[in-house]
C-alpha cells in the first residue's frame, strides 16, 4: 500500500473511531503530540488537548451525530477529506446555540498533513450555514410571534380606552395616552354616575404584552360594573374589585389603581388609591399637593380595605393623575425623570397651555433625541375653570 493510501486510511480511521465512535483516547494514537489545528484562532483549540476538548463539545451536542466521507484525495504527506456530519441537536449547546431538537448538517473540507503515521496538522473549512439558517428561521418566526402578540395587546388596550371625553360645564378634562413599543398595562376611564357625578380612573397592570392587556381589560370591566351598580364610595369600589380580581389574576401580577368621584357642582373630589403613584393637586397659589390615601394594589390579597380622602378643587385649580411611565423615564445618562421634578413642574405650570402638554414638552427635552420609550405614559388632567357656575 502506498504512503498516500496509508495516510488516507489513517484519516478514515480518525473519522470512524473518534468522530463516529466517540473514542477521544484514540486522538493520542492518531495525532502527533505537537499537533496543530490551524482552523481555529491561535491558542484556543490549537493543540492536541485543545482539539480533544473541542471534539468533546461537538459530540456532546447530539445523540445521533454521524460523519461520513464524501471524497478523499492524497498527495505525499497531504490528505484532503470532504466529510459531512449530520444529527439531531438535542443535547448540549453547539456553536453557541441552545439545543433545538432539529437536524443539523456540518460539512468540512480538511487538509491533513501526516508524518510517520501521525496527523501533525490540519487546515480546513467548515460550512455550518445550515445551522445558522435554522437559527435565522427560528428568530424570524419568534419575531413574527412577538409582533403578532404586540398587535393583539395593542388592540385589546385600544378597545378598552374611552372613545369620548366627558363634557362638564366649568371643567376641562384632558387625557393623554402614549403606548411604548411593547404595550404595558396602563388604562384610564370615565364613569358616569348618579346625580351628575363622574368617576375618574387611572391604573396600571403589571407586566407587558397580552397578559397585561387582558388583566387591564378585566380590571376596567370590573370597575365599571361595580361603580355603576350602586352608590358605592371609591374605597368600597376598590375593595369589591380587589376581591373579584384576586380569584382569577395570575399570581405574579397585580394592578395599581387610583379611583376618584368628582361632584362637578361643589368641586368635591373623593378618592381612594390601590397602590398607584400619588396624583397631584395644583392649588391656585402654585403649590402642588399629593393626594394621599393608603391601600394595597388590587389582586394581591382578599378582604382589603382602602382609605378614602376628599378635597375640593376651587376655580383655576387642577389635578393630575398619571402612570409610572412618566416619572420612570430616563435621560441618556440614566437619570430618572422622578417625582421631585414632576412636582416642581406642576407647581410652576402657568395657564397659557394645558398641564399635560407642558409636562410632555419637558419630558421630551429631558430624555433627548433618540429616546426609546420604556413604558406606557398616561396622563389625565382635571381642571376647574376660572369662573364658577
Amino acid at each position: 500500500m502506498s504512503v498516500e493510501e496509508n495516510n488516507k486510511a489513517l484519516v478514515r480511521r480518525f473519522v470512524e473511531e473518534v468522530l463516529n465512535g466517540g473514542n477521544l483516547d484514540a486522538v493520542d494514537e492518531l495525532m502527533a503530540p505537537d499537533y496543530l489545528d490551524h482552523t481555529v484562532p491561535s491558542g484556543k483549540y490549537a493543540g492536541r488537548e485543545g482539539h480533544k476538548r473541542s471534539l468533546a463539545k461537538q459530540l456532546a451536542a447530539s445523540s445521533d451525530l454521524r460523519f461520513h466521507i464524501e471524497e478523499q484525495i492524497a498527495e505525499g504527506e497531504k490528505v484532503v477529506t470532504w466529510v459531512v456530519g449530520s444529527g439531531t441537536h438535542d443535547q448540549e449547546r453547539f456553536m453557541g446555540l441552545a439545543p433545538t431538537g432539529e437536524r443539523i448538517t456540518i460539512e468540512n473540507i480538511i487538509i491533513s498533513r501526516v508524518v510517520e503515521g501521525k496527523i501533525v496538522e490540519d487546515r480546513g473549512v467548515r460550512d455550518a450555514s445550515h445551522v445558522w439558517q435554522q437559527r435565522l428561521q427560528r428568530e424570524r418566526i419568534e419575531r413574527e410571534r412577538v409582533e403578532q402578540e404586540m398587535r393583539l395587546a395593542r388592540s385589546i388596550q385600544q378597545a378598552s380606552l374611552p372613545k369620548e371625553v366627558p363634557t362638564l360645564e366649568g371643567w376641562q378634562i384632558a387625557p393623554f395616552y402614549q403606548p411604548a413599543r411593547e404595550v404595558g398595562g396602563d388604562f384610564y376611564d370615565f364613569l358616569e354616575l348618579t346625580d351628575g357625578r363622574l368617576g375618574l380612573v387611572v391604573g396600571d397592570a403589571t407586566g407587558k404584552g397580552v397578559p397585561a392587556a387582558l388583566v387591564m381589560a378585566s380590571t376596567r370591566s370590573m370597575l365599571r360594573a361595580v361603580a355603576q351598580a350602586s352608590d358605592y364610595s371609591p374605597g368600597d369600589v376598590l375593595s369589591r374589585v380587589n376581591d373579584s380580581l384576586v380569584i382569577d389574576i395570575p399570581s405574579n401580577m397585580f394592578v395599581t389603581c387610583f379611583y376618584a368621584i368628582l361632584d362637578p357642582n361643589s368641586g368635591t373630589l373623593r378618592y381612594a388609591n390601590a397602590g398607584h403613584d400619588l396624583p397631584y393637586l395644583r392649588r391656585r397659589g402654585g403649590d402642588a399637593e399629593e393626594l394621599r390615601a393608603r391601600g394595597m394594589p388590587l389582586g394581591l390579597m382578599p378582604d382589603m380595605t382602602y382609605e378614602e380622602k376628599q378635597t375640593i378643587l376651587e376655580a383655576e385649580e387642577a389635578a393630575l393623575l398619571y402612570s409610572d411611565g412618566l416619572v420612570e423615564a430616563h435621560d441618556p445618562n440614566g437619570e430618572m425623570f422622578g417625582f421631585p421634578r414632576l412636582r416642581a413642574l406642576i407647581a410652576e405650570h402657568g395657564e397659557e397651555r394645558s398641564l399635560g402638554d407642558f409636562l410632555m414638552e419637558d419630558l421630551y427635552s429631558f430624555v433627548g433625541e433618540g429616546w426609546e420609550q420604556e413604558d406606557d405614559i398616561t396622563l389625565l388632567t382635571l381642571r376647574r375653570s376660572a369662573s364658577l357656575s
